[in-house]
């Protein structure tokens, strides 16, 4: 099942952040709570958390991209249940 990994909003005002540097490469393994991306926002450099777990298939954004709250950055494959 693929599963998109959506920025997070990891500030009460945040709106957009920008991808600084992914922490994982396609094909690496992912389990929830792995730090994934850091990105920067307005008032920090924050890195975001992973949601779910599975294999990271395809990355959206590449680093320098400015993305919206919400936008999918990249792809999860997690095993089917």
């Amino acid at each position: 099942m693929r599963i998109a990994i959506e920025m997070q909003q990891l500030g009460v005002e945040m709106e957009t952040a920008t991808v600084l540097e992914w922490m994982k490469a396609v094909g690496d393994e992912i389990a929830k709570g792995d730090l994934i991306v850091e990105v920067e926002t307005e008032k920090a450099n924050v890195e975001m958390e992973a949601l779910d777990g599975g294999t990271l298939v395809e990355i959206v954004q590449e680093a320098g991209i400015e993305v919206a709250v919400g936008d999918i950055i990249g792809y999860l494959e997690a095993p089917d249940a």
